[in-house]
């Protein structure tokens, strides 16, 4: 049994590892063109406007998460109606955040203007990322949902070759919008927005052709059902709000890291790439985890929850022993692959030490987070965000910066990290395995 669960761990995990690995090398390629113009303020402005996209995609992205597991457990429990509309739901909700996204843009950059901490040299470029990168919001809205929709489906395939053909559509739209065209940020957001819309088209073609039995007429009496909506905007709500604090958390790590200089800045952001490389290859078993344990819950089969909980812990400290092993042993050579600039390899080398740390102390709150999603343990995953952000990542970094500079802001953010893994490993029983007792 145990060879068959890991099975279906990497039958689920493999293909989202494979289009996960396309996302940071989207990243390094971005920071590789801008890295090599005549100005750090170029890799700034791509940190700075990526993290205005996060925090604000970060407002709906309970829409991924919260369509996998509603939809894993309404297979798992053999509800072919409730399967058709847990991804009716979420577009009607993309569609929606799409309008409120779209006509407050202009409010959006002006506030994030005013709240970044950045040159006027980075904010100047982040503006103009911004103006391009926003018209992808349409397309990155409804991917969540179907993507969301796909995993919970046990079928991480489809989200992996929609990921391969979006980041391979956008790097080479924007080597060339950069290179050809000369079109400095702009040219890496619009490559962003051309990828987005290639995607959007593949997964409604995948729907089309492969799951048109589920493309079932809609009835707005079950769309409307008030217990089903009550429980999907509770456990959405949940998930908003930790997906908020999760992206606040980093984009407060980016604006302490502006304020420490446009070169700390672009350390900083180089050194990130490190934290989301592993990330996302530790989301292809956390992906996995909610496919899984939606399914298992919605089967209401508690050994097996159990079961897979366990493997997908061991799998996390397999992937943090090689990936330490690298960052130990070849730093510089990582960081000159992002950028060639003298002070910039060597204001990084302080920090290689943080490179290291981060397998080993992230892995377990990644795949809990998996685990949280398609148990749709909402008020879980939300309490232990509110603890890890505001209780421990916040007070430490105010404590620990003036004294410490860059060290005291990478401390915080791991003990951040620290914090949400323990705190999910506490709570699991309660949140997790109580409600099949």
């Amino acid at each position: 049994m145990r060879q068959s669960l890991n099975k279906s761990i990497l039958r689920l995990a493999i293909p989202n590892i494979i289009s996960n690995i396309t996302v940071p090398l989207l990243g390094l390629v971005d920071m590789i063109l801008m890295g090599h113009l005549d100005s750090v303020a170029y890799i700034g402005a791509i940190g700075l406007g990526g993290t205005i996209f996060s925090v604000m995609y970060s407002v709906f992205s309970f829409m991924r998460a919260g369509t996998t597991g509603f939809t894993a457990q309404s297979l798992g429990a053999g509800d072919k109606s409730e399967i058709s509309y847990s991804l009716y739901r979420s577009l009607c909700i993309a569609g929606l955040a799409t309008l409120i996204v779209l006509s407050l843009q202009h409010p959006i950059e002006w506030i994030s203007m005013k709240l970044l901490n950045g040159s006027e040299e980075v904010l100047h470029y982040t503006s103009d990322y911004f103006r391009v990168r926003i018209w992808a919001a349409p397309a990155v809205l409804c991917l969540y949902a179907f993507n969301g929709w796909y995993i919970g489906m046990q079928n991480t395939t489809i989200p992996m070759i929609i990921a391969i053909l979006i980041n391979l559509v956008n790097i080479g739209a924007s080597i060339f919008c950069v290179s050809s065209l000369g079109m400095g940020v702009r040219g890496v957001a619009l490559g962003t927005v051309i990828g987005q819309y290639c995607g959007l088209i593949a997964a409604i073609i995948f729907l089309l052709v492969r799951y048109r039995e589920y493309l079932i007429p809609i009835e707005q009496k079950i769309l409307l059902q008030a217990d089903k909506l009550k429980r999907f905007f509770k456990v959405n709500g949940d998930f908003m709000i930790r997906s908020i604090l999760l992206v606040l958390s980093i984009a407060y790590f980016n604006n302490q890291s502006a304020k420490l200089g446009d070169n700390m800045l672009a350390v900083n952001m180089i050194l990130m790439q490190f934290f989301y490389i592993f990330s996302y290859f530790t989301d292809g078993f956390a992906y996995a985890g909610e496919a899984l344990v939606g399914k298992f819950t919605g089967a209401k089969d508690l050994s097996q929850l159990k079961h897979v909980v366990r493997l997908l812990l061991i799998w996390g400290v397999g992937l943090s022993v090689p990936f330490t092993l690298l960052y130990w042993l070849f730093p510089d050579a990582f960081i000159r692959l992002i950028s060639d600039q003298p002070n910039v390899v060597e204001m990084a080398r302080p920090y290689h030490i943080y490179m290291i740390l981060i397998p080993v102390i992230t892995f377990a709150a990644f795949l809990w987070d998996g685990v949280y999603i398609g148990a749709t343990a909402a008020r879980g995953i939300r309490n232990t965000m509110i603890f890890a952000s505001l209780i421990v990542f916040l007070p430490t970094s105010l404590l620990l910066i003036p004294h410490f500079g860059n060290h005291g802001l990478w401390i915080a953010f791991l003990l951040f990290m620290v914090a949400r893994g323990v705190s999910m490993t506490f709570l699991a029983k309660k949140a997790i395995y109580k409600p099949l007792e």
